[in-house]
């Protein structure tokens, strides 16, 4: 069981801590939200790589070849869906700034915690990384193939325990951002900034597709 619980700590600290364009995405959304809307959204990311970590634990090595045929579309449809957020999320910041109105923690994002967390369980699905970290676990580590199903949902518990422990302590730093930059200028350059960001993990999601 303690085997099964550090497996799963070690795989959900892997795949969270790095920070890529979901990550850079949270903490853009809670600082110009809530925290309360980011930390659902960071849930969200979790419960992705929970279900992820499932499916390693309990699929087996059948997960690659039903994974294989589908790499190339998720690719593509993460890197689109990110240069969607990208795009959205500047064009959003420029109107504001051009108009000269303040940017609310509520208004420039119209999220629901729960539209929130759907969202970005969606994003993190769809995320070709995800997919290929969990199909490497299941290929290339013991670990993960646990012998019952106690520590298979010990090793489950605790990758989504250690993705949501990250997400929420980078929403928790997107809320500080929230606090700080409170003019229309600072809100302006953090979305370009963002924006960039995830324009370049999505260019860079379509060169290596091709």
């Amino acid at each position: 069981m303690t085997g099964a619980l550090a497996a799963g700590l070690l795989a959900g600290y892997g795949i969270a801590v790095p920070v890529g364009a979901v990550a850079t995405y949270l903490v853009a959304l809670t600082a110009r939200t809530s925290w309360k809307v980011g930390a659902c959204a960071a849930l969200g990311v979790a419960t992705a790589d929970g279900l992820y970590a499932l499916i390693a634990a309990f699929g087996g090595a059948a997960l690659v070849p039903t994974i294989k045929p589908i790499m190339l579309p998720l690719r593509y449809a993460s890197a689109c869906v990110l240069l969607v957020l990208a795009v959205r999320s500047a064009a959003t910041a420029i109107r504001h700034y051009r108009e000269h109105k303040p940017t609310t923690r509520t208004d420039e994002i119209p999220l629901s915690p729960a539209r929130a967390y759907a969202g970005l369980l969606g994003i993190t699905m769809t995320n070709p990384m995800t997919v290929i970290y969990f199909a490497a676990l299941v290929l290339g580590s013991r670990g993960t193939a646990v012998q019952d199903h106690f520590q298979q949902a010990a090793f489950v518990l605790a990758a989504f325990v250690a993705s949501a422990s990250w997400q929420l302590l980078l929403a928790s730093g997107g809320a500080l951002l929230g606090r700080t930059v409170t003019g229309t200028r600072g809100r302006l350059l953090t979305a370009l900034v963002s924006s960039t960001l995830i324009t370049a993990l999505a260019a860079h999601l379509l060169i290596t597709a091709l």
